[in-house]
């Protein structure tokens, strides 16, 4: 443990035993912020003297930030000193930002993270991490949509770091979470550290929240996938989606589900009706064609990134699947952009 580990933004003598600084990104999803500030509202106003957190929402500029429904918060405080702060909340919404992150943001988020505070990112506030250099190291939670927004802005960050099959991840003083009911999971988890539990189960007893063990969620599957697949088949589904790159065999795939592969195609083929091979070689196509549709790459290469030998296999692969050859569906979906 290093000296800053060591140090604590709170005196001994300070009721206060945990303080907070949130940073909203436009677009930020009312839910998630509402998840954590609903929870510390109700800590504060459980006790006569200043309760046990403190928060602020902090910013560059104190100028309202809208969020994805049209409401608009107002920071409390410009970013100042990060180390005033024992977790610094990115908030985010659920789809892609529109831009890069602001300079100021981004050295906050270093200087914190240098000093050894914990960095927590919801939604696609974990973009704002990743461009600000913090998550070397660790691995994160992403939401399953936004996986290929995220490699291509980021394609140095390594796939074994991205998690999309979890709804949270705390790796050491790093803590991601993709959204929905576990941002209350993490808000609780990151509580229970500074705060006794049972004032905490008090305050979630008057949200009606029933909070179950995190590391369980899983996220909800893509759409072409039945939401009442046993959480086993949505997490393989979502490991498939994740490295469709890099082609996991059956046995890998089987290995990190801590299922045998025929156990695996047993359930897919109850459940989905294919194999995991099956279901995959669909999702590797899948991507090839968004490829074709949406960059200039050459054939050979999006061969590669998608998980095929080489051109020739996804060409028998893609022909059978789509009825055309790769470069004439390309043509013809060219052609369809360019009369719209």
């Amino acid at each position: 443990m290093n000296k800053n580990d060591m140090q604590s933004p709170a005196a001994p003598s300070d009721p206060v035993r945990v303080r907070l600084g949130f940073v909203l990104l436009p677009q930020f999803s009312m839910g998630m912020f509402a998840a954590f500030a609903d929870l510390l509202g109700l800590l504060d106003a459980q006790v006569d003297m200043p309760g046990p957190c403190a928060w602020e929402v902090v910013a560059d500029t104190l100028i309202p930030v809208r969020s994805a429904s049209g409401v608009q918060i107002v920071p409390t405080d410009l970013l100042g000193d990060p180390l005033r702060f024992d977790y610094l909340v990115v908030v985010g919404g659920p789809l892609m930002p529109a831009s890069p992150f602001g300079a100021g943001l981004l050295a906050w988020l270093r200087q914190a993270a240098g000093a050894g505070r914990h960095l927590v990112g919801l939604g696609n506030g974990v973009f704002a991490l990743a461009q600000a250099g913090v998550l070397a190291g660790h691995r994160f939670s992403l939401g399953g949509n936004l996986y290929q927004d995220f490699v291509r802005r980021f394609p140095a960050v390594a796939p074994e770091q991205l998690v999309i099959d979890r709804q949270l991840v705390f790796d050491r003083r790093r803590i991601t979470c993709a959204g929905g009911p576990a941002v209350t999971d993490v808000a609780v988890r990151i509580l229970r550290r500074h705060v006794p539990g049972a004032d905490i189960q008090q305050a979630l007893r008057c949200l009606q929240t029933d909070v179950e063990q995190a590391q369980t969620r899983v996220q909800p599957p893509p759409p072409d996938v039945p939401a009442d697949c046993p959480p086993i088949v949505r997490r393989a589904v979502l490991l498939i989606q994740q490295y469709a790159g890099q082609a996991l065999t059956l046995p890998q795939l089987a290995d990190r589900l801590g299922l045998s592969a025929r156990q695996l195609q047993r359930l897919f083929r109850e459940h989905l009706g294919t194999t995991p091979q099956g279901h995959a070689r669909k999702i590797r196509l899948q991507l090839a064609a968004w490829m074709l549709r949406h960059t200039d790459k050459s054939i050979a290469t999006i061969a590669s990134e998608s998980g095929f030998s080489d051109a020739a296999h996804m060409g028998r692969a893609f022909r059978a699947e789509y009825g055309q050859a790769p470069g004439l569906w390309r043509r013809q979906a060219d052609n369809a952009k360019n009369t719209v």
